[in-house]
């Protein structure tokens, strides 16, 4: 089997790159497996300063991966991506993610785990659960402490597609900028980071990742067993079948 993450250390920077374009990086047992052992290797790593998390493809990350998650349940997937949310909130060392294109879903809330967020300007996002039956519960535990209420309201209910200008303007990024800037934007933050002590970064990001940590902690059990109900039940299952076969599900009004 393929690897579909991969780790490439270097200046003091553990670069995480999601690898499964043909899903659109969608968040299977294999990816969320790989990307949690690589991010422990990165931790365990006492050269590296940060971790920069990046994706190959014009998606960053599509959220659960629906075929999967239609044949096996969502009972193991949902305590997997808590674990995942955690473990990012939780790692010592800051973490950077890169996006170039779309994110959708879960995708967002890795990006809410993430502690700084640089996204190029043409790239959209969506909160796509309440389309499909299903709500964005587990990552509102990433999401919710860091976006406009107004917003999040908004775009948590209708689904709607978003640009990275307003994903920056309620908080779901920290900066998006010109494609051609990306790397440039990317480098300043990461000599930032370098110049940082272990003890001072780990510190810091204890500060700044309070609310977040604390709303995993005392409710990341009940939202993961929320979701799996969620997607056990008839509504999502008529959703992730529209969704598959590309057809209005049943309970749409037209």
């Amino acid at each position: 089997m393929e690897s579909v993450v991969h780790l490439e250390t270097s200046r003091g920077v553990a670069t995480v790159t999601l690898d499964s374009p043909r899903n659109r990086n969608a968040l299977s047992r294999q990816l969320t497996e790989e990307l949690s052992a690589h991010l422990e290797a990165a931790t365990a790593d006492e050269d590296v300063r940060a971790v920069l998390l990046t994706h190959t493809g014009s998606v960053f990350c599509a959220g659960a991966d629906l075929g999967e998650a239609a044949a096996e349940g969502m009972d193991a997937g949902s305590r997997r991506l808590i674990d995942l949310l955690t473990l990012i909130v939780e790692l010592p060392k800051p973490v950077l993610a890169k996006v170039t294109g779309k994110a959708r879903a879960g995708g967002l809330g890795l990006l809410g785990a993430c502690d700084i967020v640089l996204a190029d300007d043409r790239g959209d996002y969506a909160f796509t659960e309440a389309r499909l039956g299903l709500s964005p519960a587990m990552i509102s535990l990433t999401l919710l402490p860091r976006l406009d209420a107004r917003a999040a309201g908004r775009y948590f209910l209708t689904g709607e597609t978003f640009g990275a200008p307003e994903a920056e303007r309620i908080g779901l990024l920290t900066k998006a900028v010109p494609a051609d800037e990306l790397d440039a934007a990317v480098e300043t933050v990461l000599a930032g980071l370098r110049a940082g002590s272990p003890q001072g970064l780990a510190e810091s990001k204890r500060l700044v990742t309070e609310q977040v940590r604390h709303a995993l902690a005392e409710r990341g059990a009940e939202m993961a067993a929320r979701s799996a109900q969620l997607f056990s039940s008839a509504e999502a299952r008529e959703g992730m079948s529209a969704f598959l076969t590309k057809r209005p599900p049943s309970w749409a009004v037209q």
